[in-house]
């Protein structure tokens, strides 16, 4: 899938419990018009995510499938990585998935080690893209200097409350995309002013307001988790508001700053 066909609303699967949903979730999305799954291996639902590409009548090949290994503990060695990306594959039941992300840049995370087993991998077809998860500019230009494949991903926290202009700058500078999770902040846009009044000017909820506003910054993409028909569907209709000059200047005025997912081991708290 060439890199400017990337579909920048995709679903995100992450869930505390009951992984098994994902199978009739991913199935759902599917049928609703999803065309990019985000998954990871610490999510323990990959196997579920598989089931439901092959139980869809969408053909593999039209779907950008991504998933995540090398978390802060897993794989317990570093040596283990390509072992690690071969048991996303085989939970998925894929030969390869579109884009696999090392998930944190902490713990076990040696960059020579690491990366070198990625570069391996998409030589290898089983990664046809690499992505980076959670970096710093500065992990971010590490990584350049060791990686031969290119950096397809950085997928972050990023919503109105976190508004990584950094990062997006840096995704535009060196043609990458910035893949944003959390999205709604865990719910928390919900309740800005701001995001509400765009909502009513649009008829639009708060939600679609975070996920429009998102999609306004070129080369961001977004994965917010759905579990049911109606907020997959509220989701992708995101992609139809166009926000105004007023609309953005009042998005971007908001100076309430929080970020939601923020280990001790994350880069930035290092």
């Amino acid at each position: 899938m060439p890199r400017d066909s990337f579909p920048r609303i995709g679903l995100g699967t992450y869930s505390d419990d009951d992984r098994e949903q994902w199978t009739d979730n991913v199935r759902t999305a599917l049928e609703v018009g999803y065309r990019h799954i985000d998954t990871a291996q610490v999510y323990e639902n990959e196997e579920y995510v598989g089931q439901g590409l092959r139980s869809s009548d969408v053909d593999r090949e039209d779907v950008f499938l991504s998933t995540k290994t090398v978390h802060h503990d897993v794989p317990p060695d570093p040596e283990q990585v390509p072992e690690a990306i071969d048991g996303c594959l085989e939970r998925l039941g894929v030969d390869a998935v579109d884009l696999c992300y090392v998930h944190w840049p902490t713990g076990i995370y040696d960059h020579e080690t690491i990366l070198s087993a990625f570069d391996d991998a998409y030589e290898a077809g089983k990664i046809r893209n690499v992505g980076l998860s959670n970096f710093t500019p500065e992990l971010l230009e590490e990584a350049r200097e060791i990686l031969e494949a290119p950096i397809f991903a950085h997928q972050v926290e990023m919503h109105p409350l976190l508004p990584q202009e950094e990062l997006v700058a840096y995704a535009r500078e060196h043609d990458h995309w910035l893949v944003a999770y959390s999205p709604l902040a865990r719910g928390e846009v919900f309740d800005i002013p701001e995001i509400r009044e765009v909502a009513e000017k649009h008829d639009a909820s708060p939600a679609q307001i975070s996920l429009a506003w998102l999609l306004s910054h070129d080369p961001v993409a977004v994965v917010p988790k759905a579990s049911s028909r109606e907020h997959m569907e509220q989701n992708l209709a995101a992609r139809e508001i166009d926000l105004d000059d007023d609309d953005l200047e009042l998005l971007d005025s908001i100076d309430r700053r929080r970020r939601l997912i923020d280990p001790d081991y994350g880069p930035w708290n290092r």
